[in-house]
């Protein structure tokens, strides 16, 4: 007892408290002010160390001496009857209250920040010096029709900056958000986390190209470089390297060997067969049946101009591909000539980030999750900042598990597309996948705010609540996608909706309707398993699913993870399929 009664008298107690709250201010300080000065983490983690080993020093320092009029002496050399212990304790809580205040405050600027910053762009402090966005450049040609050269040379541009590592690039599908020339720079900027802007314009008349670009630094509006350049249609590949390799340099980017061979390079030396592809391009990013169909007529009139033009085959493939989501296709009847075309486009060229992304998209369809993640990141290694390649690998790593590093990528892909509909929706689909359903309603309403319209996010936001146990309002949900896009995913989750509100006659018109249905378009088995699964028919809830492994197809590689079959997990079948499928993982 008298131990501790020194301890009291030796204000050690109030020393530890006094320390305690010191170190939090401290480390909330060093939280903010670290960042702001681009310390490394590990200063961080060195200055939590020596707060963590100065906590028994200063313990240890408050027993063993005494501050006295006289300076700091050891307790043993001072009378007890002439310490002023006391007096020095009521400072040290003075003090700490001062301080407890001061870490009060703190918090509060805190929580407001983190507020601030989850629900909006990046700040100033925290946007990468070396970024840049490409806004879309006016198209000053007579000819409307010629806006998709416009937007071609924009893409080229943003394309071959995008090859740089030291660079942080934003997507097209971003910037595309935004007119050419706006007034509100540093807003735009802050939204899309970049700290500089191009903006340009492209007047095209028959074989005679005028380009105009600008570079500004959006954070202080300076105008850093500008350049027109008046050249023959078949330099303009001359010009778009040019211009990044300008961009790169001023910003002080670092090029290596391999990148500012990238950026040189020429896709092709036929100027109509460069004009066929961006044809086929602008239909392609329509995403419509009808669409990606013109889409392909274009790539192929492309490549019959110039059959060693490697992007004009990943064109091809891509809308193939695409059409098995879009076009109310069977994946069998696409992957074929996707396969052909993408062979092909790597014999060209095996350094194509494009064909390497596309490669990775079509062994997901075919269930070959390994091979797809291997091309995914090969994508990734030769354009860092391909959002596409960071946003499809999110998919196959979810299907074999690594929901973790699904989030990872999938962040990522917004990172580099922060106004893309599907990057951010299909974010929410791998939290759902992961089980994280708190994550994934935020992540499907921060879509749905973007544009409430878009059905997929509806879809998404509906299976969170259902796993919430929120069935009327999910229901409620898969109705709007349904109402929005008539497309049978989101009917089959109707159904099954249905299904385990008890409402089984209701559950099963649906399936009536989804194999009426299935006589005129394509509908995956994975959605007629889906309503199966919730009326309790396993047996052939399974037997649809190994149909669909037999058509393949992206849905049924999720098997492993999708909570939708959670019913039917530890059936032999079904176990022996999520094997087969993910190969044991």
């Amino acid at each position: 007892m008298n131990f501790f009664a020194e301890l009291k008298r030796r204000n050690v107690y109030k020393v530890a408290v006094a320390y305690a709250v010191v170190s939090w201010l401290l480390i909330q300080a060093a939280s903010i002010f670290f960042p702001a000065f681009d310390a490394p983490p590990w200063v961080m983690k060195i200055f939590i160390l020596v707060i963590i080993f100065g906590f028994p020093v200063a313990l240890i320092f408050s027993w063993a001496f005494e501050i006295t009029s006289e300076g700091i002496k050891l307790e043993s050399e001072i009378d007890p009857n002439k310490s002023i212990a006391r007096r020095t304790g009521r400072k040290i809580v003075a003090v700490t209250i001062a301080l407890a205040v001061a870490a009060a405050g703190l918090f509060v600027y805190q929580l407001v920040r983190s507020k601030s910053d989850s629900s909006g762009s990046p700040t100033a402090a925290t946007i990468a010096n070396k970024s840049i966005a490409v806004l879309p450049f006016d198209n000053l040609s007579r000819d409307p029709d010629n806006a998709y050269f416009c937007e071609g040379v924009q893409d080229e541009i943003l394309t071959r900056l995008a090859k740089v590592a030291d660079l942080k690039v934003i997507s097209r599908t971003s910037t595309q958000h935004f007119k050419s020339t706006p007034d509100n720079l540093p807003q735009i900027a802050k939204q899309l986390g970049v700290a500089h802007i191009l903006e340009g314009s492209v007047q095209k008349a028959s074989d005679q190209v005028r380009v105009n670009v600008q570079l500004i630094n959006a954070l202080t509006d300076a105008h850093l470089w500008a350049d027109t350049y008046d050249r023959k249609l078949t330099d303009i590949f001359a010009v778009e390297s040019e211009i990044a390799k300008t961009i790169a340099e001023t910003l002080q980017a670092r090029l290596t060997g391999s990148e500012k061979s990238s950026i040189a390079k020429t896709p092709t030396v036929n100027p109509e067969a460069y004009e066929l592809y961006l044809k086929g391009k602008f239909f392609a990013e329509k995403r419509t049946g009808a669409d990606l169909r013109k889409s392909i007529e274009y790539y192929d009139q492309a490549i019959a101009k110039d059959p060693g033009y490697p992007l004009a085959y990943v064109g091809l493939a891509d809308s193939h591909l695409l059409l098995t989501a879009y076009g109310a296709t069977s994946t069998k009847e696409e992957v074929s000539p996707a396969r052909a075309a993408l062979k092909k486009a790597l014999a060209l060229d095996d350094s194509l980030a494009q064909a390497h992304a596309s490669s990775g998209l079509l062994a997901t369809l075919e269930l070959d999750l390994n091979r797809a993640i291997t091309e995914l990141e090969r994508a990734i290694q030769l354009n860092p900042n391909y959002a596409t390649a960071h946003h499809w690998i999110a998919l196959p790593l979810m299907a074999i598990g690594q929901s973790d590093r699904a989030i990872v990528e999938g962040k990522r892909a917004i990172e580099l597309d922060p106004l893309s509909l599907i990057c951010n929706a299909d974010l929410a689909w791998v939290y759902f996948n992961a089980r994280r359903y708190d994550e994934t309603e935020a992540q499907a309403r921060k879509t749905l705010e973007m544009d409430p319209r878009f059905y997929v996010a509806h879809y998404y936001l509906g299976e969170a609540l259902q796993f919430k146990g929120k069935l009327t309002d999910a229901t409620a949900e898969y109705q709007k996608s349904f109402e929005s896009n008539n497309d049978p995913f989101s009917l089959a989750m109707l159904g099954q909706a249905c299904a385990r509100q008890g409402k089984t006659d209701e559950a099963r018109k649906v399936l009536a309707r989804l194999r009426k249905q299935a006589k005129s378009q394509y509908i995956s088995p994975y959605a007629f398993a889906v309503v199966l699964t919730a009326l309790g028919d396993k047996a052939h809830a399974i037997d649809e699913l190994e149909h669909g492994y037999d058509d393949t197809g992206f849905y049924i590689s999720l098997i492993k993870v999708d909570p939708l079959f959670d019913d039917l997990r530890g059936d032999p079948r079904f176990d022996a399929l999520v094997r087969k499928i993910t190969g044991g993982k």
